[in-house]
């Protein structure tokens, strides 16, 4: 199996542009975050542009916007914004360009929870998210402390998102930059998350990242899930359709070629992480004492949030699998254990 490749040392920089193929623009926008940026696309049709994605909805990235637009854009209209998934760095200003004469494509789970997200503002934790985190095993100066502060809200970040937007499919075939685009749909980072296939190029939004791994989690929204079943039946999904000449532009980091190889590697990632979970779950543990086994280091404030959901859904898809139990802590959090191989059997 081949490696990975990057064919372009580095990327554009900040209000410049580089061409990736005949008529694709790539142009990277910051985030107020350890990853620090969003990957963008900009595809000329005759008319105008079609974006890929968006960036946070800021001053910011309304300004950088505005300066790709009147240079390396040409002053031409963007006609079409499509968004590969619901996250907030990716629809940020969907709804801003909506306002200025776009049209809007997004699959429709990808839309009902952008524009449910963006309407849900709270200026407290709700109670169901609290228990969520209480289950989760936070520690209770950490619980009471963010019960007094104001969560993050979408609408913080995304620009009001008006009525109105096409539907994406899987099979659906989407005419860009002078090529024709089949969506591919995934699932476990956001559900029906789109990818795009062309030939030999694919945009891969945030299911097709080189060198990181996309975030699996499970959220207050729906407790119960196991998108980590979701990602890994995406990944051997993908790998009956990824080639080595293919070029990935991804929703973060360069642009990469050898998707078999790394289709491969994300679900070794987890497959590894799961094995390590159930032997360190022969003690008995809540998902906030599961960092070390899954991703061995430490972890500090500002990852603490992405890592309990994680953690949670790991949890999740070993419990569906019948193996580990969990029973009630004494401060209501969830504690689980490995079953051992005669309860299993």
């Amino acid at each position: 199996m081949n490696g990975i490749s990057h064919p372009f040392a580095g990327p554009p920089a900040e209000g410049e542009v580089q061409e990736v193929a005949d008529g694709i623009l790539w142009a990277r926008l910051p985030l107020p975050m350890a990853l620090d940026h969003v990957n963008v696309y900009a595809l000329r049709d005759d008319d105008g542009w079609t974006l890929v994605d968006t960036g946070l909805g800021s001053a910011r990235g309304r300004a950088l916007w505005e300066r790709l637009l009147a240079g390396p854009l040409g002053g031409l209209p963007v006609r079409r914004v499509i968004v590969t998934h619901h996250h907030p760095d990716h629809v940020g200003l969907a709804g801003w360009f909506q306002s200025r004469g776009a049209s809007l494509l997004m699959t429709r789970t990808a839309w009902l929870y952008a524009r449910m997200l963006t309407l849900d503002e709270q200026p407290l934790p709700t109670a169901e998210a609290q228990a969520f985190y209480r289950r989760a095993g936070m520690p209770l100066d950490m619980l009471a402390r963010r019960a007094a502060e104001r969560p993050f809200n979408f609408c913080d970040v995304v620009h009001p998102m008006p009525t109105g937007f096409l539907a994406l499919t899987e099979g659906q075939v989407i005419p860009m930059a002078g090529r024709d685009w089949i969506v591919r749909l995934g699932s476990g980072h956001a559900p029906d998350h789109a990818t795009f296939w062309s030939g030999d190029l694919i945009l891969g939004g945030d299911q097709l990242l080189p060198g990181i791994s996309a975030n699996i989690g499970v959220y207050p929204t729906e407790p119960e899930a196991d998108p980590l079943a979701d990602w890994l039946a995406s990944c051997r999904r993908f790998q009956g359709l990824a080639t080595e000449s293919q070029l990935v532009l991804p929703g973060h980091k360069l642009p990469f070629m050898g998707l078999p190889l790394r289709l491969r590697q994300m679900i070794d990632n987890h497959e590894g992480a799961l094995g390590r979970l159930l032997q360190h779950l022969m003690t008995p543990r809540s998902a906030h004492d599961c960092f070390a086994p899954l991703f061995k280091r430490e972890i500090g404030a500002a990852e603490y949030g992405l890592a309990l959901v994680e953690a949670v859904a790991h949890l999740n898809h070993l419990f569906y699998k019948g193996a580990v139990n969990r029973t009630a802590g004494a401060e209501g959090e969830w504690i689980w254990r490995t079953k051992t191989l005669a309860t299993r059997s």
